[in-house]
């Protein structure tokens, strides 16, 4: 038998080999490794780095289960095979990157139990198949995994759009931290799914897409999951510290006084803007409100009272700080680069300097210097 394996065959071996130890070497990577290779200054989530491996090695095995399926069975055993690797990946290889996605955002810890009630279905549909040795309830089974996808989509594009939100109230740098190509992921994982459940043919060029597919999505979950801050830290609010005098009317109206409106006007004046505060890299909103002994909710309505956003306050005072020293600069005909001024403006990043800077003033950077 062996001596009559085809080349196909063996460039099966070497795709599925090489799918497996990606995906094999990816999960011993985020398991051991404690340091990051991919952005040393970033501290990613603990339980997302656990899960992202377990996806991992299911991968890796997923490719050890259907290499000999697809090589060396046929007729019925060949069905079965494909039928009981179908169940697996509907109680693994599917909810796992429903619950990563779920991971990355991290606004609240959503429970992840609700994915297990959404795939159970699908479990279901694949027993049936395997209880009754065929392939009946297949187009069930896809149906309800399209329903699934769709419903997924609309969720996580809700999802995103209040984590975004979230966290414009409450960081003053976005970089990583935010989760725009967790639609990326989305749209790789539906795409391979899709092709993976409706494009069976048994052909070469299907494998070559699955193979390549798999190794699309391990390389963006790798580099998502490590250049991801783990927002837990410092994040926790103490609402019993800290308090201004009068500020202790119930938020169930979802306003404050107008006299504790000024108040936390004038000491953000004072601690944040006089002292130059803003210019602290990766302040949260939770350690500006300590610094000016409020808390991190009272300090949220201000800024909604202002028709604005805690990231918005920040940036407009960083860009007006980078104004002010580029005027400085020119005049006493110092030699600067934009980029150093960034930097002495609060800004880690040069790219997040200049996103921020059109959106305060309108134009690029370049273009505002040249006028």
């Amino acid at each position: 038998m062996y001596g009559q394996i085809s080349l196909d065959t063996i460039l099966l071996f070497m795709l599925y080999g090489i799918g497996a130890a990606v995906a094999g070497v990816a999960c011993f990577y985020l398991l051991l490794r404690r340091a990051n290779a991919f952005a040393p200054d970033v501290t990613p989530p603990v339980r997302l780095r656990r899960w992202t491996a377990a996806f991992f090695a299911i991968l890796a095995m997923g490719h050890l289960w259907y290499l000999p399926a697809d090589a060396f069975t046929s007729g019925d055993n060949f069905m079965m095979c494909m039928l009981v690797g179908g169940l697996l990946d509907s109680l693994t290889l599917v909810p796992l990157p429903i619950v990563l996605l779920l991971c990355m955002l991290q606004d609240r810890r959503r429970p992840l139990w609700p994915v297990g009630v959404l795939t159970a279905p699908l479990v279901v549909l694949m027993v049936a198949c395997i209880a009754t040795r065929s392939m009946d309830y297949l187009p069930l089974a896809y149906d309800y995994l399209l329903l699934m996808t769709i419903g997924l989509v609309v969720y996580m594009v809700r999802a995103v759009r209040q984590y975004g939100r979230w966290l414009r109230d409450n960081f003053a740098d976005l970089e990583h931290k935010e989760v725009w190509q967790t639609f990326v992921v989305l749209v790789v994982i539906v795409l391979a799914l899709s092709y993976y459940v409706a494009g069976y043919d048994g052909s070469m060029t299907y494998a070559y897409v699955c193979q390549i597919c798999s190794l699309v999505v391990v390389g963006h979950l790798l580099w998502r999951v490590e250049t991801l801050s783990d927002l837990s830290i410092g994040i926790q609010e103490d609402m019993q510290t800290g308090r201004l005098e009068g500020e202790g009317e119930a938020l169930s109206s979802g306003a404050l006084s107008d006299a504790t409106y000024e108040r936390i006007g004038a000491l953000l004046m004072e601690h944040c803007e006089g002292t130059r505060l803003y210019l602290q890299h990766d302040l949260t909103i939770s350690q500006l409100a300590q610094a000016i002994g409020t808390n991190r909710t009272y300090l949220s309505h201000y800024f909604s009272s202002q028709q604005t956003t805690y990231n918005s306050y920040i940036n407009t005072l960083r860009i007006s700080y980078f104004i002010k020293i580029y005027h400085e600069a020119v005049a006493s005909q110092q030699p600067f680069t934009v980029q150093q001024l960034s930097v002495l403006s609060g800004y880690h990043s040069y790219s997040t300097f200049c996103m921020a800077f059109k959106q305060c003033m309108g134009q690029t950077v370049s273009a505002w210097m040249r006028t």
